[in-house]
This record gives C-alpha cells, structure tokens and sequence, in this order.
C-alpha cells in the first residue's frame, strides 16, 4: 500500500485533512497492522486526504507513563509534540485507544493542542455522511456479534455509542455481555499490564473477560483496541474456539464489507 508521509506531503506543498496516527501495535504487531491496512483501505476508498509520520512518530509514552516513569513519558511527549506542531498539525484520527486518550487528555498541559478522533467515531461519521458505502448482505450479515468496550474508549472516554452504530450498520445482531459499557470488565491489557508478568491471582482477567463473551455465543468478538484484539484472540484460544469465533476490529469489519 502506498501511504503518504506527512514530510512528503509537505514537501509537495499539500496539507492533509487528517493526520493518521498509527502506533506501535499498529506499525509493529503482525496483528495489529492488519488493522491499520484495513482502515488505510477504508480512507483510500472514500478519498480522505490523510498522511502518517512513518519514522518520525514514536510511541506516545502512554505505557511508560502507567508503568510510572513519568520522566520518560514526559521525555517521549515532547519529542511527538514538537514533530506535530512542526508541521502544524490540526486533526488526529488513530486506531489505538491508547494513543487516543493520551494525545487528546494528556498532550495539552504539555503544549500539544490537536482534535484526537478514536477510529470508530470517525467511521461513523464517515458512515452517517454516506461516504461509507456498505454492500448489501454483507459477510456479516445476521451474524451475531458482541461488542468488548476498551477501558480507555468506554470509561475513559465516554465512547459508548459510536462503535456499536457502525456495528449496526453491518446489519448483524448485536448481543451484549453481561457486563458491558460503563460497566464493561477490562480485556486485562491497560494500565502497561500487557508487558508484564500477571499479578497473583487465581485467574487471568482476559479469561475471565472470554468467558463472559462466550456466555452469548457470538460468531464475532468485535473490539476497537489493539491490545483487547490480542487478549481477547488469546482467551479464545485458550478456550479452544478459535475455528468458531473471530475477533475482529471494527475497521476490519468494515473493510471487508465495502461496496464495490
């Protein structure tokens, strides 16, 4: 796929409408890059004008920061809020939970003032606008699907309506967990959790996350988080119904049911 880089945009002397910020599970888990394929394919097909930093864009520091080294987090942001104001960057759309809430809650008291847009509200947009085109009877059509909120999406954020409007617009039957939007259980990822060892416990938090999901009996686990999308697939796994059940991205959902 060819994707634009912002310096060479600028170099042509265009702007883009929105930058695309990516993120390191994005740009380096196998996983997650075909998330960012799939919504890269989306802006392509609707004619978004979007550019990425490539090599310029570094992690946002959101797990160095909940781990507690506030000193390498303050390091890390500075150095990404000086690239994007260097470019004069106005509008961010990311994939990443993570990365949507550090840079729209906690970039600003550190210079860094830019509209952060999480990729299900702008979908939806995209959606609602008609620019989206959805074929009828899509692959996901009647199909049942539950919906996992990210902590940081739901809780933190207050983003509740937007993935499961263009869940809908899959035309698919949504069904929920027993525990879901603001009292949603966390997938066991946040809080920099995914790159440690667990805490003692008699169970692990994404088990117990998976059986509720499967309580439902879903044919699709639909996240909107990178890391959810990895501990969700690993309790599924662990469960042994990885030929039955698929754990999919929104933005993937949606690609694949593009109108041609």
């Amino acid at each position: 796929m060819t994707v634009r880089t912002m310096a060479d945009m600028m170099a042509q002397g265009e702007t883009p409408e929105i930058l695309f910020w990516v993120g390191c599970a994005g740009s380096f888990d196998q996983r997650a890059q075909k998330i960012t394929k799939a919504f890269a394919t989306i802006l392509n097909k609707v004619g978004v004008s979007y550019a990425i930093l490539g090599k310029e864009e570094a992690c946002t520091g959101d797990p160095v920061r909940r781990a507690g080294n506030e000193f390498m987090f303050q390091m890390m942001a500075y150095q990404n809020i000086q690239i994007l104001n260097g470019y004069g960057i106005k509008k961010i759309v990311t994939t990443c939970p993570h990365c949507f809430n550090t840079l729209k809650n906690e970039y600003p008291e550190l210079g860094g003032h830019y509209e952060v847009i999480h990729h299900t509200t702008f979908l939806q947009q995209l959606i609602d606008e008609g620019k989206v085109k959805l074929k009828e009877g899509g692959s996901f059509k009647g199909k049942k699907i539950t919906y996992h909120d990210s902590c940081y999406l739901g809780r933190a954020n207050d983003i509740y309506e937007a993935p499961r409007k263009v869940l809908e617009a899959l035309d698919a039957e949504l069904v929920e967990m027993k525990r879901c939007r603001t009292k949603g259980l966390c997938c066991g990822a946040g809080g920099a959790q995914m790159f440690k060892e667990d805490e003692p416990g008699n169970k692990r938090i994404n088990i117990e996350r998976t059986e509720e999901a499967l309580e439902v009996q879903p044919q699709v686990i639909a996240a909107a988080c990178p890391f959810c999308n990895t501990m969700m697939t690993d309790g599924v796994k662990n469960k042994e119904k990885e030929n039955d059940i698929e754990v999919l991205d929104v933005a993937e959902m949606i690609a694949a049911s593009l109108a041609d």
